[in-house]
């Protein structure tokens, strides 16, 4: 299963950035609202409970160098690093992390494949995407965790008003990861920092296993949710089809669909197959959802994750 096969038909219509992302806040605050309070409750606690010497990180009070970064206003002069501003023109600042609440980076695939959403889904790849990222979101900053996206250089943070920026920031029209393949780009982390990567994840293998060996050698525990259309699972069609790629790819006419389907469902399965074992073997954790199917069962499998990996 490649890139190039990851959606078909047209992309939808184009709404204005600001009630999208509106829009996109509260119904991600709907579905977080769904989640028993005890449940985010416990998690909190296994969470405070498992940290010991081992505590996820992010940018604090505290001993563990993080990264240097050039001086801004308002910085402390005590945090100059007199010895790095040596060495060039900027004066820079040393970072260290706090070994305390979780920093968790999020990240949802914004390409243009992830708009298609076929007759029986309940929404596109791309909103789910959205919804679920915005709505775990939700859940983490109510039990006292730091979140960021990804793909933006802002630091972790907690508070309700952090939703309406990640929604903001979501529907702004530059995102930083690559668009053809669908895949965030490389950044350094802080170790022990958690991601969620949530997409349809069907980039090429060999450009998955870059990625996710990327932040996993800087001890980052990921979380993977492969979203995808319930077309894309099953293959339905049949007779003449004419399939249309929407990130420019070539028009594929297929003349008896029905002939293609068995390859096609075992290339899907080999490549889920070889993702999660990828993410097995890097430590990280391995979901799938469909857009055919309520969402909250991906949030709580997402959550549950995140939660496990504290433990």
């Amino acid at each position: 299963m490649t890139r190039e096969r990851a959606g078909w038909g047209a992309s939808p219509p184009p709404q204005d950035a600001a009630a999208r992302a509106l829009l996109m806040r509260h119904r991600s605050e709907s579905l977080a609202a769904r989640l028993p309070p005890l449940l985010v409750a416990a998690h909190r606690v296994a969470a405070t409970v498992g940290q010991g010497g081992h505590g996820r990180r992010q940018v604090g009070s505290g001993e563990a160098f993080w990264q240097f970064r050039r001086y801004q206003a308002g910085d402390s002069t005590a945090r100059i690093d007199w010895r790095q501003s040596a060495k060039s023109q900027p004066v820079f600042v040393r970072e260290t992390e706090w070994a305390a609440a979780q920093s968790v980076w999020l990240w949802a695939d914004s390409s243009e494949s992830m708009a298609y959403a076929s007759p029986q889904a309940q929404a596109s790849k791309r909103d789910r995407a959205a919804v679920l990222l915005l709505a775990l979101a939700a859940v983490l900053i109510r039990g006292g965790e730091r979140v960021a996206l990804l793909d933006r250089p802002d630091r972790p943070e907690n508070g309700k008003q952090i939703l309406h920026r990640l929604a903001e920031a979501m529907t702004a029209p530059s995102r930083g990861h690559d668009r053809r393949l669908g895949l965030p780009q490389p950044r350094s982390l802080p170790r022990h920092a958690q991601m969620v990567l949530i997409g349809d994840l069907l980039a090429p293998l060999p450009e998955l296993q870059a990625t996710i060996r990327h932040f996993a050698g800087q001890g980052v525990r990921g979380h993977l949710l492969q979203v995808l259309d319930p077309a894309e699972e099953t293959f339905p069609f049949s007779g003449r089809v004419a399939f249309s790629g929407l990130e420019d790819e070539p028009s594929l006419l297929v003349p008896r669909v029905e002939t293609i389907r068995r390859a096609y469902l075992e290339r899907l399965a080999r490549h889920r197959d070889a993702l999660a074992a990828l993410a097995r073997t890097s430590g990280w954790t391995f979901a799938a959802h469909r857009t055919d199917r309520p969402p909250q069962t991906a949030l709580l499998a997402l959550f549950g994750a995140l939660g496990g990996a504290v433990r």
